[in-house]
């Protein structure tokens, strides 16, 4: 009798670590939270960020028919970039991914500086009636980016909610999130060099069918690796890492193209967007193959079994 009610006291004192995973949505990224989690002041935001990067999506639609074609490839790019930022914030929201935040962050600064560009090199009979879109741009992004740096200070619980109070596991989760961040990051840099490559004026017929090629081969390597790393299939990293040989040769290859002929155009400025978006790539792949390397000594650990837990086929 006594030693019943001594176990039935010191019952409610035993702390839950199990994963919360029934209160996270499935999803073939990994769980992510629902929206009725969120407080109030991050759905407002959540939703004026999304309304503005769409905002800033018809508006460089609307500009691109009318550009020359420097500014074309530039705006092109501002294109990809806000519909990555649209991934972005959405994934570092609800799945509390600081380096998703981060690379909106700068997104949204690289956007800011081009308008304030822009518009300092304006007729002075234009300005006025681009002021207001000016003005508009700078109030919302700056909201986003003072937004976003403070969602990036609040503690994240995705970890210990996913892998439990395991620290190896929290680790690996941790490791597994970079590794699939990078992944994007990737995707956008490839993506932007070969607009960039098509638009340099001394690149053959040949190169312009290697960039398109590369898009629908960025995009392949990408998927192999998503999959690689969330099903933890080891064959398929190998895959995914002799996929990178090609794209890390031809860059090289392109890089010494682009050097060899810098100076004889008119202007610069892709070729000197070039040269900055390939260090960016190779320094992209690099923390990738770093991060890769750490996920691929952990498969088998019992982090896929948390993460996947939720969809019902393996039980938590």
């Amino acid at each position: 009798m006594d030693g019943s009610g001594a176990t039935a006291a010191a019952g409610p004192s035993v702390p839950n670590l199990t994963p919360r995973h029934r209160q996270l949505i499935p999803t073939p990224c990994g769980p992510i939270k629902p929206c009725s989690e969120l407080s109030f002041p991050v759905k407002i935001y959540f939703c004026v960020t999304i309304l503005s990067l769409l905002s800033v999506i018809g508006l460089t639609i609307e500009t691109l028919v009318r550009q020359a074609e420097e500014d074309f490839t530039i705006s092109f790019i501002q294109l990809v970039g806000a519909v990555f930022c649209v991934y972005y914030v959405s994934r570092g929201i609800l799945q509390e991914n600081r380096q998703e935040l981060v690379v909106f962050v700068l997104s949204i600064l690289l956007l800011m500086l081009r308008s304030i560009i822009n518009f300092t090199l304006l007729p002075a009979g234009q300005k006025p009636q681009l002021l207001a879109r000016f003005v508009l741009i700078l109030l919302v992004g700056s909201f986003d980016v003072i937004c976003a740096l403070l969602l990036m200070q609040s503690q994240s619980m995705m970890a210990f909610r996913v892998g439990g109070a395991l620290e190896s596991l929290q680790a690996q989760y941790f490791m597994l999130n970079l590794c699939f961040s990078m992944l994007t990051f990737d995707l956008q840099a490839q993506l932007c060099l070969c607009i960039l490559l098509i638009s340099l004026h001394e690149v053959t017929l040949l190169h312009n069918i290697i960039s398109a090629t590369g898009v629908v081969w960025g995009c392949l390597k990408v998927t192999v690796g998503i999959t690689a790393i969330l099903k933890e299939l080891k064959p398929l990293v190998w895959v995914f890492l002799f996929q990178n040989v090609p794209e890390v040769v031809y860059l090289t290859y392109l890089l010494y193209t682009v050097i060899r002929e810098w100076g004889k155009g008119n202007s610069y400025t892709l070729e000197a967007a070039f040269i900055t978006g390939s260090c960016i790539s190779v320094t992209i792949k690099s923390v990738l193959l770093w991060a890769l390397l750490h996920v691929y000594r952990s498969f088998g650990q019992g982090l896929r079994e948390r993460m996947f837990s939720s969809y019902g086929r393996i039980d938590s």
